[in-house]
């Protein structure tokens, strides 16, 4: 007969048994104070993990002053951006037995100030503010909490830190793989005018294009592209021969367009995106070119910000212009004159 398995939670006590120790001493060496040789730590530590033990949350946060979580907030709510970006998050604070509350808004005034309450009410060390636009105004009780807020892929008041995505750098690298493949005549198809991240790409494509052809402002989406390139046919002009996308979705509607039209990519037109959202860019036919902003590593130097506030060590405050990083695949030709 199989005997009942206990699922008793293991205490301090059972550990200082085990190791042969008193209780303050396995106290002293699982909380990393008092004088406990390493090799002693080291063991009452291994063996605290074997048997099962966990410390008692709330006793650690009472000794250190801290609770060793934070609150993620959003309006992000499908998350493609916050996702990752919490992963970046999590895989600085896991290392330091930091939890992460994530909490989505979906852009409700009085949502955001219940996640709040509640963040608050449960004592977390600080919150990380995150949303789906650079220029987003966040919640007006941020400005005035007890406890430390950092800004990533959304800039914060004046004296905050703040970590974002560099547009313009991540428009270079698009228009310097369009140069690359031979293009000459560049024509820049991107979102709406009043997003910040859209006149940012934009400006910096006026800045890096020979003879700037007006932008051309829209939706972030596959139905603006296939209107922008039927526009581009209607016009009667002479067809770029590069096309610089603000976001993935505009790319896959113009090459799905110009598909349409007889007009292969890259033989006929190098296409480059914006975002590398890979449900998008990696499906799209061919496959596409495309700008990574690096929201992973965007969380974690947030997370490492957040986990030096803690600490009490000292953060310069500014907004952070973290590089960008382009991802090749087959929408771009190779060099000039060779696809």
């Amino acid at each position: 007969m199989l005997k009942p398995v206990s699922h008793r939670k293991r205490t301090l006590r059972d550990v200082a048994k085990a190791a042969g120790v008193s209780l303050s001493t396995a106290s002293n060496a699982l909380n990393g104070v008092g004088r406990v040789n390493a090799e002693t730590s080291e063991r009452i530590n291994r063996i605290a993990q074997e048997i099962g033990f966990r410390p008692n949350a709330l006793a650690r946060s009472l000794q250190s002053k801290r609770s060793s979580t934070i609150g993620m907030l959003t309006n992000d709510t499908y998350g493609r951006l916050t996702l990752p970006m919490g992963a970046g998050v999590s895989e600085v604070l896991v290392d330091q037995g930091v939890s992460v509350f994530l909490c989505a808004t979906n852009n409700n005034p009085r949502l955001a100030q219940l996640h709040l309450q509640a963040l608050l009410d449960k004592q977390v060390d600080g919150i990380i503010f995150t949303a789906t636009r650079l220029d987003l105004e966040q919640p007006r009780e941020l400005l005035a909490l007890p406890i430390p807020v950092i800004y990533a892929f959304a800039e914060g008041p004046p004296g905050s830190v703040s970590f974002v995505p560099d547009d313009e750098h991540g428009a270079r690298l698009a228009m310097e793989r369009l140069r690359k493949s031979g293009c000459s005549r560049i024509v820049h198809i991107t979102g709406p005018k009043d997003y910040l991240a859209a006149r940012l790409r934009a400006a910096a494509f006026c800045n890096f294009a020979e003879a700037c052809r007006e932008p051309m402002f829209g939706d972030w989406s596959e139905e603006w592209g296939h209107e922008a390139i039927a526009r581009l046919v209607s016009d009667g002009d002479q067809l770029p021969d590069g096309i610089f996308c603000g976001n993935d979705e505009i790319a896959r509607g113009v090459i799905d367009a110009l598909r349409d039209r007889g007009i292969l990519v890259p033989r006929d037109i190098s296409v480059v995106g914006f975002d590398n959202w890979e449900v998008i860019s990696r499906q799209t036919r061919p496959p596409l070119t495309t700008v990574d902003m690096e929201l992973m590593e965007l969380g974690r130097q947030a997370g490492l910000a957040m986990l030096s506030i803690t600490r009490g060590e000292a953060i310069e405050p500014g907004t952070r212009r973290l590089p960008c990083r382009l991802v090749e695949r087959l929408s771009t030709a190779n060099k000039a004159n060779e696809y």
